[in-house]
């Protein structure tokens, strides 16, 4: 039996002559398990961690998952979320829910997590009249979680609905300052004409948020996918100093002058597959 509740889960507390009471203590650890339970963290990603993340000589790497340690260890009190960008592979995932996880654990927080497909394809079932789940009863938890992680941002087709969906997402939480940790493959190209920037997939006006309420966190690194079975440290290393291809970032440097892009956009076949956002991006 706590001594402090005598199991009723509540503890009285006196401050200035007056009497509340307030959660104890003992229960905790149930609040954070039931926490981690409603995280909707993928069954892969359950034992992510940020302090068993296999790190080798990447110095771009390190100053990542040194900087998540902090934001996971100061929250809430922080004043930006995060956007982790870089090729596929290389940890953004697993580092965004080791921080998540950090998160939970440290202070019990109403958290999500979410791919952004993921999210798009249940607001998307709620139109049909055969389901009961209307779109806010999806939504609001999204909008209204203290910390939120949104998987591969800019993945799905831009259109007018999807552009629109997702900025009442990041709008709402912008305007409310809960902090986001998004991931993204595309790299953060300023440049509209390069149809395969963050900017061109997820609209001028989401990308300006984007900004405003998050720290750039951009690296690129070994597939750690790609590392053999008893793989470590060596290996990932190696591979890194290989180089490797960089699938999923494909907007040429901003450096790149015009007729590079031309050609680019040539060889693929393409004219021009700018997307201007639709009303939400205008």
């Amino acid at each position: 039996m706590c001594d402090l509740c005598n199991d009723s889960g509540w503890k009285p507390v006196t401050a200035d002559g007056v009497t509340r009471v307030v959660r104890c203590e003992c229960q905790r650890p149930h609040l954070v398990e039931r926490a981690l339970q409603h995280a909707r963290i993928p069954p892969r990603y359950l034992k992510c961690d940020l302090d068993t993340f296999v790190i080798y000589s990447n110095e771009k790497l390190t100053r990542a998952v040194a900087q998540v340690r902090r934001f996971a260890d100061a929250f809430p009190v922080v004043e930006k979320g995060l956007l982790l960008s870089g090729p596929p592979g290389i940890g953004k995932t697993h580092i965004a829910v080791a921080a998540l996880k950090r998160v939970i654990q440290r202070t019990g927080a109403r958290a999500l997590f979410y791919d952004t497909r993921e999210l798009l394809k249940l607001i998307r079932e709620t139109y049909n009249p055969s389901t009961h789940t209307a779109e806010m009863d999806v939504l609001r938890p999204v909008m209204e979680a203290e910390l939120l992680v949104l998987d591969d941002l800019g993945s799905e087709k831009p259109s007018e609905w999807v552009g629109e969906t997702m900025n009442l997402i990041v709008n709402t939480r912008y305007n409310e300052k809960r902090p986001t940790i998004f991931t993204t493959n595309f790299e953060d190209n300023p440049d509209p004409s390069e149809p395969e920037s963050l900017l061109a997939r997820v609209g001028h006006r989401i990308h300006s948020r984007l900004h405003e309420m998050c720290e750039l966190i951009d690296w690129d690194g070994a597939d750690y996918r790609q590392l053999p079975p008893n793989g470590g440290v060596e290996d990932l290393t190696l591979m890194y100093r290989k180089g490797r291809p960089t699938a999923g970032r494909k907007a040429l440097p901003s450096r790149a002058g015009g007729a590079a892009r031309a050609q680019l956009r040539e060889r693929d076949g393409r004219t021009d597959l700018r997307w201007t956002g639709g009303k939400a991006g205008s």
